[in-house]
């Protein structure tokens, strides 16, 4: 049985206890093209991300796979270098986070101590050890690198860690293949320990182990939890994890951030149609097994080419005129549905909400134009339809201007970012 780690009595938070500060954060990826790859665009996988981890409290964070949480992770842990935004750690200067202390700004002695205190846990335990490596020169390497220990003592030191993840010294001279799924993520952990961080990335720890072994990972981060005061930035896609591991959780979807409140409060109340969506998918084995598990209709948008508005329009069953259509909805509905047109020959835009779609025949832009003004179409985007103007091959539409749909408050510490009850 997994252990809830909310029971116990928690330390107080106070506001100057934030380690962790993410603002506006960015991480796009160039898509290249041509002979001398020229950038033709842009993968925002994060696109203007912001939350706060304070000592000793674990965030979740939950999506679907590519709505861009690992490369968050990768971001905090220095991994990888954000395109914009700013990472805010606290380092032990004893003042309240500022310039001082964004990543990109620290002095060389305050950058060593954030790499020190914020270590990872992958997913894929086995390709994030060494196959060459001994267990001893695996957890020991951190060690050895910041000179904390050497010889005898650093062999000590090794078998602490061993012991305080549940192995012991028997495994200090054996090669991680040698080792379950469960005892390499135990070795993992041992490692991210070494140096007594603040911080653990946790990027899914337990989503390639078996439910028993899941357990017992869980209860052995909760338990090093409450012995060091960690916090935990923990990436899963499983939200039974989240409900019993995260004090507060954060929903991405396609590299925003859509709803964010503590844990108890999204799973008594979630106000984005996205998280009630991955609510609902969740199995429970208190479920009619005769009911369809409830899933998410459509797919994932391009992250190149994001929805405006709300991101999440495209496939939401509550969207509203409001939610931000555009053109781009349409030519998304002519992607999924090859049998239903011909090819789209061109779109010549006069802006992201108006422009001119040109297809190989009459018939097909006609038949473009009796859909969207039909029952196929979502009511929201036919509301948000301001013209429609068919010309042979040619059909022009023009959508009402809309906002970035941005966080607002909900209730205390709840914030999402959907126009339905603002």
């Amino acid at each position: 049985m997994i252990q809830h780690p909310n029971t116990d009595t928690v330390p107080h938070q106070k506001a100057g206890d934030t380690l962790l500060s993410v603002r506006d954060l960015c991480k796009h990826y160039p898509i290249r093209d041509g002979i001398l790859q020229s950038t033709v665009g842009q993968v925002r996988a994060v696109d203007g991300v912001s939350f706060d981890i304070r000592r000793g409290e674990t965030v979740g964070l939950v999506g679907e796979s590519g709505c861009g949480k690992t490369t968050l992770s990768h971001c905090v842990a220095g991994l990888t270098t954000p395109t914009s935004g700013s990472i805010l750690v606290d380092t032990g200067r004893g003042a309240p986070l500022g310039q001082e202390d964004q990543i990109d700004k620290m002095t060389r002695d305050q950058y060593t101590k954030y790499r020190r205190n914020t270590q990872m846990v992958f997913q894929d335990n086995f390709a994030s050890l060494n196959p060459r490596e001994l267990v001893a020169d695996c957890i020991g390497r951190p060690l050895r690198i910041y000179n904390e220990a050497s010889g005898t003592e650093l062999t000590e030191r090794v078998v602490a860690l061993l012991e305080q993840v549940g192995l012991g010294r028997q495994h200090l001279y054996r090669y991680p293949h040698q080792f379950s799924g469960g005892q390499r993520q135990r070795i993992s952990i041992a490692r991210a320990l070494a140096l007594d961080p603040d911080l653990i990335v946790l990027d899914e720890p337990t989503s390639a182990l078996d439910v028993s072994v899941q357990a017992q990972i869980l209860n052995l981060l909760w338990e090093l939890q409450k012995e060091r005061h960690l916090a935990y930035l923990f990436v899963t896609h499983d939200l039974s994890v989240v409900r019993h591991m995260a004090d507060r959780t954060v929903t991405m979807y396609l590299g925003k951030v859509v709803e964010t409140a503590p844990t108890e409060t999204l799973f008594r109340g979630s106000a984005h149609p996205y998280t009630q969506a991955l609510l609902a998918a969740k199995p429970d084995l208190d479920d009619d097994p005769n009911v369809p598990i409830a899933t998410l209709e459509g797919v994932v948008p391009d992250p190149a080419r994001p929805p405006k508005g709300c991101r999440f329009h495209t496939r939401c069953p509550v969207a509203t005129p409001a939610c931000g259509w555009e053109v781009d909805d349409i030519v998304r509905l002519l992607e999924a549905d090859e049998t239903m047109f011909s090819e789209l020959q061109g779109v010549a835009r006069k802006s992201d909400l108006e422009a001119a779609l040109t297809f190989t025949s009459d018939k097909d832009a006609a038949a473009l134009h009796a859909a969207m003004t039909s029952e196929r179409m979502p009511d929201s985007m036919r509301v948000a339809t301001e013209h429609l103007d068919l010309k042979g091959r040619t059909l022009n539409v023009r959508f009402r201007p809309t906002e970035e749909v941005e966080l607002t408050k909900r209730g205390d510490g709840h914030h999402a970012a959907c126009v339905h009850g603002q």
